[in-house]
């Protein structure tokens, strides 16, 4: 069972000037990757991501915490001897030798028996689609096999763990939309525990069994992707998963009878008289951030069989084919909402929007966790 545990991992680097006692880079994070999970971490640039990936291989050395793979403490085990294979953003091939010698290297180090090489070489050739490439050398070939050989080198050692420090990122967006797929086959073909780091949110959406997303150091949440993008447990996790990102609307709740939201310039208001809201009580003219994402806004009719919240002119609109995107502006800040209904828009045109009551998130102004 190749379960990697996680105890209140920390790094810390030595302080940049007199002013910072020291830098945590991760702070104090725990979780636990299940045996077999598609683990995928993903937070925006800086955050931290690659380092815990570089501190589970032993690149990095942990300043404080417990790493173990299997039940066995490794956080002063050499990378060699974690039993774990790294699938690097620039690939890290070797340019001199043919995609057969890259994928075959790691097993003749370990002096493994030339046939049974041959033999691995060609499994895992067949496996990822490169049985006709095995004699070419890497700057022969496209952006997508280097890669594609690059993993291939991976699997054919049979580690414990995988780690993918984001390995799409240097690729055109159809390709790393192809790639998306030829690694969620390759999971469940090769059925191993895979921990996979990225910025992108559309990579950890689609690939992951669950999702890390961590923001300055910390564990923000860790969810599946439907839960994360249907509980987020606060401001962040809201705005990052999820595109086009969750609307953010700053208000307070009031109470006439009813509790309702209004925005800072009361230019409108929201009845919560259908809403449980007895967790908005304590909120009572308190400032709160509405979120709701952009397909729980709905543009009501020109019949005015629905009664809009707000109306406001359109400020930009993009049709996708499958959706319509329209872009308005409230309080100086964008507002989007999403439709697979097509209809006409005008840059200006008076539109109502009406927010769907069930869908609403309201977050503490402060502590920017959920109002649950």
């Amino acid at each position: 069972m190749a379960d990697v545990v996680i105890e209140n991992l920390s790094k810390i680097y030595p302080s940049r000037s007199k002013s910072d006692r020291h830098l945590k880079t991760i702070d104090d994070i725990s979780f636990t990757v299940i045996d077999k999970e598609f683990l995928v971490v993903v937070g925006p640039s800086g955050c931290g991501k690659s380092t815990l990936l570089r501190m589970i291989a032993g690149l990095e050395e942990i300043s404080e915490g417990s790493l173990s793979i299997d039940g066995v403490v490794i956080n002063n085990q050499n990378p060699k001897d974690r039993d774990i294979a790294m699938v690097f953003q620039n690939y890290a091939l070797y340019p001199h030798m043919t995609v057969y010698e890259n994928m075959a290297f790691g097993l003749k180090l370990k002096k493994v028996n030339r046939n049974l090489i041959k033999e691995r070489v060609h499994e895992v050739a067949k496996l990822l689609e490169l049985e006709e490439l095995l004699t070419r050398k890497p700057k022969t070939l496209s952006g997508g096999q280097r890669q594609r050989v690059a993993i291939g080198r991976a699997i054919i050692r049979r580690p414990k763990v995988f780690l993918f420090d984001e390995p799409l990122s240097n690729l055109d967006a159809k390709l790393r939309s192809q790639m998306r797929i030829e690694l969620q086959k390759l999971h469940r073909e090769i059925n191993a525990t895979i921990i996979y780091v990225t910025h992108d949110q559309t990579e950890a959406m689609t690939l992951g069994t669950r999702i890390a997303v961590l923001n300055k150091g910390k564990l923000m949440q860790l969810g599946s992707p439907l839960h994360l993008y249907n509980n987020p447990d606060n401001k962040f996790v809201a705005g990052f998963i999820g595109s086009p990102a969750m609307n953010f609307i700053q208000g307070i709740i009031r109470k006439n009878g009813t509790n309702y939201f209004t925005d800072n310039l009361q230019t409108f208001k929201i009845d919560l008289n259908s809403r449980d809201s007895i967790s908005l009580q304590g909120y009572i003219d308190e400032p709160v951030m509405l979120g709701i994402r952009a397909e729980h806004i709905l543009l009501t009719d020109a019949d005015g069989s629905i009664v809009p919240d707000v109306q406001l002119p359109v400020a930009g609109y993009e049709n996708m084919g499958n959706e319509q995107l329209v872009y308005f502006e409230l309080d100086g800040k964008r507002i989007i909402s999403r439709s697979h209904v097509i209809s006409t828009m005008e840059i200006g045109k008076i539109v109502g929007l009406k927010f769907l009551q069930d869908r609403l998130f309201f977050f503490d102004q402060k502590t920017e966790l959920v109002i649950k």
